[in-house]
């Protein structure tokens, strides 16, 4: 029998995941980067938080390991402004090892805000401009090449001069040409842009576009000889592959990834952060992160911005370690029996509760057995007997849903009641 933990998963577990593994299958160095407060707030349900509520979610950012967020468009509106500065100020403050990024169009309007606010906060914001670049793009604009090209050096110019770096993002990027990308990726990192975003803005992309994405994009950048400049992956869940896509991209060379709380974004959302970060974790990437507030993060965004978080969402939803069915009880029980709580953890989970801070639930159910009723009892600190157990099992079994606690509550003081 394994003796320890590294044991127990070599012993116990076959990890299908690791066969022909060629090498490791996320770089060191990538970073993490949440549109939370800005692709986010552009979902049409969600509300704009409050400034409490985006101060709390930045300082849980913070505390994820997350390495930048991006905070709004300060362009917007004078609401917009004021909130991104208090924020800014927030991290200058209380010294938060986060980094500040907004967003703009590639106009100078919407540059000159990030500028002021870096330089009464006195922090860097780094600036992700963004304009459109695919052919449909294009034509419902009424724009060519050289009227994006010369927009973007432009905005690019206005920022880099302020001596704020620039991420330059191509809207649509996984529906644009490569000879239309090739033109605008040279002329961006000519006028000193650092990160070049390629943009799944609808969605668009499989794992195999993106890898040639990516590798298409890395070509450019080694032709240009320019060194240091990052690519970023920004992905849209409307075919349902963001989380996977923004996972590929990093395989395939891309550096950071850009995800949001439960995927919140525009449409059907973004990739989701704590999925990226939860699984990032379970490849051994962030062996030493401790992501116990991924849960807090979650339900912080949810009532932020009014959003309800699905029962079955994984990680955070209020089924993803519960269950109510008697073979999985039993089992679960069997491993806690033998005082192995790592056993327990994951003998009926992919993924480990109390690594992210939560613990497995065992409930009573139309599919449950006795072994869930012990438990469940035991757990509350009431001692099970024989005609108890009998009584909630046929409580459980005659309906169609878990019992509440006051539905259990009630068949214990019936049949104690009846004991007594």
């Amino acid at each position: 029998m394994p003796n320890s933990p590294t044991d127990a998963a070599a012993d116990l577990v076959f990890d299908w995941n690791e066969l022909s593994r060629k090498g490791r299958i996320i770089p060191q160095g990538v970073t993490f980067f949440d549109e939370t407060l800005r692709d986010g707030l552009q979902n049409p349900s969600v509300k704009d938080p409050g400034i409490d509520d985006k101060l709390k979610l930045l300082h849980l950012m913070n505390d994820l390991g997350i390495h930048e967020a991006d905070i709004g468009l300060p362009g917007s509106s004078q609401r917009a402004f004021d909130d991104v500065l208090r924020m800014c100020r927030e991290v200058a403050d209380c010294k938060l090892d986060i980094k500040i990024a907004c967003a703009g169009r590639t106009v100078v309007g919407d540059i000159t805000p990030m500028i002021e606010i870096s330089q009464r906060a006195g922090i860097p914001v780094e600036v992700y401009a963004f304009i459109g670049s695919s052919p449909i793009r294009q034509y419902a604009e009424g724009w060519d090449v050289a009227l994006i090209a010369q927009r973007s050096a432009e905005a690019i110019d206005v920022a880099v001069k302020a001596g704020l770096p620039v991420a330059y993002v191509t809207e649509d990027t996984t529906r644009s040409r490569p000879e239309v990308l090739s033109t605008l990726f040279k002329t961006a990192i000519d006028h000193g842009a650092t990160r070049l975003c390629l943009s799944d803005t609808v969605g668009h992309a499989t794992p195999d576009g993106v890898r040639n994405l990516v590798q298409f994009t890395r070509s450019i950048i080694a032709g240009t000889g320019a060194r240091d400049i990052g690519i970023d992956w920004h992905g849209h869940n409307d075919r349902g592959l963001a989380l996977v896509n923004a996972i590929w991209a990093l395989e395939c060379g891309a550096d950071r990834i850009h995800g949001t709380a439960m995927g919140i974004g525009e449409r059907v959302g973004n990739a989701q952060m704590e999925l990226i970060l939860l699984n990032m974790k379970l490849l051994g990437l962030l062996e030493n992160q401790d992501l116990t507030k991924l849960m807090e993060y979650c339900q912080t965004a949810a009532g932020a911005v009014g959003w309800d978080i699905a029962l079955n969402y994984p990680l955070v939803g209020a089924d993803a370690f519960r269950t109510a069915t008697g073979v999985h009880a039993a089992a679960i029980i069997k491993a806690m029996n033998k005082g192995d709580a790592w056993l327990a953890d994951r003998i009926y989970s992919g993924v480990p509760a109390g690594m992210f801070g939560r613990k497995q639930e065992i409930v009573i159910g139309f599919m449950s057995g006795a072994s869930n009723v012990n438990y469940y009892l035991r757990e509350r600190g009431i001692e099970p007997d024989e005609l108890l157990v009998s009584e909630l099992l046929k409580e459980a079994k005659a309906g169609s849903h878990i019992l509440t606690d006051a539905e259990v509550s009630a068949v214990v003081s019936r049949v104690r009641g009846r004991s007594a």
